[in-house]
């Protein structure tokens, strides 16, 4: 049976979850691609039956996306649901970008500095904060091809990398749906469940809008490779079954490896 993002699944799914979130301070990362967009929608919703307040935030960067005319647009649009996005620029060029041999690597980076600057200006407590992103199975999948082609192609003398094992806690800990860190907040993913064929055909037919605008570095990511294979050889993913292979092939660290970490480690290193 396909896992369909309607709300009435997504809710089904995390209902016990979204019933802790009343007077919380939920924080959304948001881009305005196809995930994030979908995301949230689910949890501004849900936030109307449950009782919780949440803000927006996104990074402008890549700048070349990120028109006025395009903020603009989606802002527009969440504005009349009841959504206010902050808007957060990031840069004033692309310059690090167009110069950096993996531009997707320093993009990534540029994101992480800014939530690790700009987020403790907006908490209220720690114990409050609910931090949603939106990560969905396919980025999972990709991670997980990532680490059995790195394992591959490794020789012996490399062993344990300081680097490779970094980027393991990084992606390792984005298969949970939700972590409850030691300070008190939480990590929530509202999307891992799904698999991108369907996050984009629910926000089609909701008629939510997103950047028309394509990153032009987005053909070396490898997650878009892996999505245009599934998607020419009809192939669906199961989060289930995925999770359970991570664990046995790439073992993948418990929960409690990142939910006992230090937020000053964890937000800034591997978040």
């Amino acid at each position: 049976m396909e896992n369909t993002p309607t709300y009435s699944n997504w809710k089904q799914d995390h209902q016990g979850f979204l019933e802790t979130l009343t007077g919380k301070h939920v924080f959304v990362l948001f881009s305005g691609g196809c995930d994030s967009s979908l995301a949230l929608s689910l949890i501004s919703r849900a936030g109307q039956e449950f009782g919780f307040d949440l803000e927006a935030h996104g990074a402008a960067f890549p700048v070349h996306r990120y028109t006025e005319a395009e903020k603009a647009k989606l802002s527009t649009f969440w504005n009349q649901r009841g959504v206010t996005i902050g808007w957060h620029t990031l840069a004033e060029s692309d310059k690090a970008l167009e110069e950096a041999q993996d531009p997707c690597l320093v993009c990534q980076g540029v994101r992480k500095e800014m939530l690790r600057d700009s987020l403790p200006r907006f908490v209220r407590t720690w114990e409050d904060l609910v931090l949603v992103t939106s990560f969905s199975l396919w980025d999972l999948a990709s991670y997980t091809m990532e680490h059995l082609l790195a394992d591959l192609s490794s020789t012996p003398e490399q062993g344990d990398a300081p680097g490779k094992n970094k980027r393991l806690m990084e992606t390792a800990q984005r298969f949970y749906p939700s972590l409850k860190m030691k300070e008190g907040y939480t990590v929530f993913r509202p999307l891992i469940r799904y698999n991108g064929n369907d996050i984009l055909r629910q926000v089609e037919k909701q008629g939510i809008p997103t950047l028309s605008i394509p990153c032009r570095y987005q053909a070396s990511r490898p997650k878009r490779i892996l999505e245009r294979y599934h998607e020419r050889m009809a192939l669906r993913l199961d989060y289930e079954r995925l999770l359970a292979f991570a664990k046995r092939c790439l073992n993948l660290p418990r929960s409690s490896s990142f939910t006992a970490m230090e937020k000053d480690r964890y937000l800034g290193h591997i978040f």
